[in-house]
């Protein structure tokens, strides 16, 4: 292995090749889960994209070039504008976990702990894991193994054979003295009825032997097979036992500053949080090397920005050059710690953005109540805010108490239906589990969209280090269906109509977002797309069963885009 280079103090410090001086520095740090990129760190990003990633030549594929060969894997980057003690701006880089196998390459700043490096603890034991990797495919893939699976398959299906053969002569033998004994009446001869019996009596003596014999010629089999199993699993406890005393040293590497120079330790850092222990990974990310750099070198953090370079995962949603917030999992508890000293913009989760907004009511009898709910409005209320759609009908109307019957996500607008009792409510719970109301939506999607209808179908799991993102998980994921129509082009976005079938969490932008689906994020979505004025997606149609007239009601809402 080729020795790395040092990377000296204060080099990972880019100077900016623009003018920013007419540029005003905000007045807090940038709170790094839900942002607008500042002017500042769009310039860096883009600066750090055309001298570094664009024309670099590592030996990693982004998915960018159809010619490059090898797994392709996007990297999220990051950029940290900064002022150096001189009042110099510039900013530092960083890319998340490796990059081309290795943790360092000029420009960007080094990782808090160097695990790639020749001859430490980490590719030591990483070896040694390696080889036991190897033992147990060896093991794995063994053609006497396959061949002693087979003769255990072989002789299981033999003796279930033979003893299904003997079960059918037993039930005929059992029919004929049966038949005999009808043939006598009530009155059977005693010679008869004792040789009836003794039949019997041999046959299951003779079903117990065959039984006997069949399950020792498959214990013999077994035998043979649970030497490799036995084998194959020691190994993997002694890997599961070494891996987990290589992650425990390995997180005792890293210690992270904050702005008021105090260290904490990785594991001290999640001992408080609902997961206890570190996630694998963790450090490892864009946010926290930047900050450590930062701190490490008396540089003051003015704006930092993430972004997503090259294809997209299969599981998640990155979009090449989209700016995304830093993940929560990894990183929420690490920058929580390093953020403390530092003047942050207050958490917009927080803040409840809909006070102000008119609720319309559509629709309004004895048993149901109607609403147009505005875009950032919650449904229901939250865990940090309470004003919502039901907060506002009761204050509205302090006679009812509204039933939720379904929600929409607080960045959706459109069409909402309550019941004011519990028969009401139970009735249309009943239409939406079985499917029987009809929704509609509008949303503009992001760029132009060839088919003109469709229908997807993706199995959609919460991102549990992520939350409140969802991802596609072919494993753990339930099945999410939307059929689409396609309504006209407008400009560079598309204007289209989705009919969901099922009602998933984020089912919308996911199925628009995600590459599996229609592959262009919705117009203005901060999670899974670019954030905008507002999310162009609005809940436009309803129609179901009114519970007490059991009429059609159809209700419809046009959107405000």
């Amino acid at each position: 292995m080729a020795e790395k280079k040092k990377i000296e103090p204060n080099s990972c410090f880019t100077p900016f090749e623009k003018d920013v001086s007419q540029i005003a520095l905000p007045e807090r740090f940038t709170f790094p889960f839900y942002y607008s990129p500042h002017p500042l760190a769009e310039i860096a990003a883009e600066q750090l994209q055309n001298n570094h990633i664009i024309p670099n030549t590592w030996q990693h594929n982004f998915g960018l070039d159809p010619q490059k060969t090898g797994l392709v894997i996007g990297k999220m980057f990051g950029v940290l504008v900064v002022q150096n003690q001189d009042g110099q701006l510039g900013f530092l880089s960083a890319f998340s976990g490796k990059l081309a196998n290795e943790n360092h390459h000029k420009g960007f700043v080094p990782p808090l702990f160097d695990m790639l490096k020749e001859g430490s603890f980490f590719t030591v034991e990483e070896e040694v894991l390696n080889a036991i990797n190897r033992k147990i495919e060896k093991l794995e893939r063994s053609q006497q193994f396959a061949k002693l699976k087979t003769f255990l398959t072989s002789e299981k299906q033999k003796a279930e054979a033979r003893l299904q053969e003997q079960r059918q002569k037993g039930s005929l033998a059992k029919k004929e003295r049966k038949a005999i004994r009808e043939k006598y009446g009530l009155e059977v001869p005693a010679q008869v009825e004792a040789k009836l019996k003794h039949e019997s009596l041999c046959f299951k003596f003779y079903y117990k032997d065959l039984q006997n014999y069949w399950n020792i010629r498959i214990g013999f089999a077994q035998k043979k097979v649970n030497r490799y199993i036995k084998k194959i699993e020691n190994l993997k406890e002694d890997r599961k036992v070494r891996s987990a005393a290589l992650q425990a040293k390995l997180f005792d590497q890293y210690h992270f500053l904050n702005a008021k120079g105090q260290t904490q330790s990785l594991v001290n850092i999640f001992e408080s949080t609902a997961l206890r222990v570190p996630p694998a990974g963790a450090g490892e990310c864009a946010a926290p090397k930047l900050l450590q750099y930062a701190f490490k070198h008396k540089l003051k953090p003015i704006v930092m920005a993430e972004f997503w370079w090259g294809k997209g995962p299969k599981s998640e949603i990155r979009k090449h050059k989209y700016f995304y917030p830093a993940c929560k999992g990894k990183c929420e508890p690490i920058l929580g710690h390093m953020l403390k000293g530092m003047s942050v913009d207050p958490n917009p989760m927080l803040m409840d953005q809909s006070e102000e907004q008119t609720l319309e009511i559509l629709f309004e009898d004895q048993d149901i109540i109607v609403v147009n709910k505005p875009a950032e409005m919650l449904s229901v209320p939250g865990r940090n805010v309470s004003h919502s759609v039901i907060s506002r009908i009761k204050s509205q109307r302090p006679q009812i108490t509204p039933l939720v019957v379904h929600r929409l996500d607080m960045s959706t607008s459109g069409i909402l239906l309550f019941a004011k009792n519990k028969p009401t409510h139970k009735h249309l719970q009943n239409q939406f589990l079985k499917r029987k109301i009809q929704k509609r939506y509008v949303a503009l999607l992001e760029g132009i969209l060839q088919k003109e209808s469709g229908f997807i179908d993706l199995p959609l799991a919460g991102d549990y280090l992520n939350r409140p993102m969802q991802k596609v998980c072919f494993q753990t994921g339930k099945s999410s269906r939307t059929r689409f129509e396609r309504i006209k082009i407008e400009s560079n976005t598309t204007r289209i109509h989705f009919y969901p079938i099922t009602g998933r969490t984020h089912q919308l932008r996911m199925h628009s977002a995600h590459q599996q689906g229609l592959n262009l994020p919705i117009k203005g979505d901060d999670l899974y797309g670019k954030k905008d004025k507002r999310l162009y997606l609005h809940a436009e149609h309803l129609s179901f069963e009114h519970p007490s007239t059991l009429k059609t009601i159809e209700i419809s809402c046009p959107p405000e885009f």
